[in-house]
């Protein structure tokens, strides 16, 4: 860091440039732990007090933001730092869930540090990316002795919001689509998974660790040795699932949306005034249940499902797995909302049509886009407003 004529300069990351009351921010990227400037300009007139981090999904990059976070920029204002995290790049993806979150949550942690007005902190997580920023958010949550929820990076946690990520991970009927439900594709898929996407694909399909260890995605549905992942994500005022009920080649609706099979409905087919393809929005109240369980039989049907991957044993290990994770997560109250492409010209985009990947192929998303931006603006608008009352 450097001063240059009254002003300083951060030499080796995003320059952000404080002269007066005025921020000129350029986006940030990290490579191997530094801040480098790749991204476009943005000018504020008034410094930004809430962060919100962009997090994308496997094999991806901040480009695949592109149009997003125009919208919401074009949509939110200049009170939003809107800032796509790039220390996950392409491959980096395969490293495990673990590592990549740690990796973002070290990244947080250098832009909070260089923009000090920031106050509040939102993440919006596509695919793969909110498992990450789930893994992340654990790193970075504090208690507040002031108040009954906790901090993320020192920061009051507003949104948590995932689209088409695979919270349930990928082991099970139909929860990985493009495998068809054929059983004797879903059941080869879980040992080779690893050869093509390293920890991540054995951590997705809750082979990772020792046959008496719980998964890793198992762990994170509860306050554990490893962090406090239930309390981080408890620490958000709102939490929302954007799910595709079909189409979707990559994640089923079924771990997008956090439901067991029976729980599944038809969906309507009409859309949300306003918004094309939102077909429902329901929000899910806390449920008191105990904290998830990793008792004998499961770990008895781990070894059985590592070492002998039958259809039989892979299906009784997911369904023990899977129900526990269910009872973990749904401590905490979800706003699900519920997405259909099937009236799009390309509904098998579903996946890349959520975020619109690609402002020309994706953009049947437009209207989901909208929705998520007016989700997040609402919870500032009200946040701001319980602020100022108190």
């Amino acid at each position: 860091m450097a001063a240059e004529n009254g002003r300083w300069v951060v030499e080796s990351g995003s320059k952000i440039i404080w002269k007066h009351k005025n921020i000129r921010a350029q986006a940030m990227s990290t490579s191997n732990g530094n801040l480098s400037s790749q991204r476009g300009i943005v000018d504020f007139e008034d410094e930004p007090d809430h962060l919100l981090v962009l997090v994308h999904g496997i094999l991806a990059s901040p480009s695949d933001w592109t149009y997003f976070e125009s919208e919401l920029k074009r949509r939110l204002g200049k009170k939003f730092l809107i800032y796509a995290s790039s220390c996950n790049m392409y491959t980096k993806t395969f490293t495990g869930i673990d590592g990549a979150g740690k990796r973002l949550a070290d990244e947080v942690v250098q832009v909070v540090k260089k923009a000090e007005n920031l106050k509040k902190i939102s993440f919006l997580a596509h695919s793969l990316g909110g498992l990450f920023a789930r893994n992340a958010v654990s790193v970075l949550y504090s208690s507040n002795v002031s108040s009954n929820k906790g901090l993320i990076a020192g920061l009051e946690a507003i949104n948590f919001i995932t689209l088409a990520t695979p919270h349930l991970g990928v082991r099970g009927n139909r929860q990985l689509p493009f495998l068809l439900g054929v059983s004797f594709l879903e059941k080869i898929a879980a040992p080779i998974a690893p050869v093509f996407t390293g920890r991540t694909g054995s951590q997705l399909f809750l082979t990772d660790g020792k046959p008496n260890k719980p998964p890793l995605l198992l762990r994170m549905a509860s306050d554990c040795e490893d962090g406090k992942f239930i309390s981080a994500l408890g620490a958000f005022k709102c939490r929302v699932l954007y799910a595709n009920v079909s189409y979707d080649h990559m994640v089923g609706w079924r771990t997008s949306s956090i439901r067991r099979e029976n729980e599944l409905f038809k969906p309507p087919r009409r859309s949300l005034d306003g918004y094309k393809h939102v077909v429902d929005v329901e929000y899910y109240p806390p449920v008191l249940s105990e904290s998830p369980r990793f008792p004998p039989e499961a770990a008895k049907a781990k070894e059985a499902a590592q070492n002998e991957p039958s259809v039989q044993n892979t299906v009784q290990y997911h369904e023990i797995i899977e129900e526990e994770m269910i009872h973990g997560l749904q401590r905490l109250g979800w706003k699900k909302v519920d997405v259909s492409f099937h009236s799009a010209f390309w509904p098998f985009f579903a996946h890349n049509n959520i975020h619109v990947k690609n402002e020309w192929f994706h953009n049947a998303g437009a209207g989901v886009v909208a929705h998520v931006a007016d989700t997040i603006k609402q919870q500032d608008s009200s946040s701001t407003y319980i602020s100022a009352s108190l």
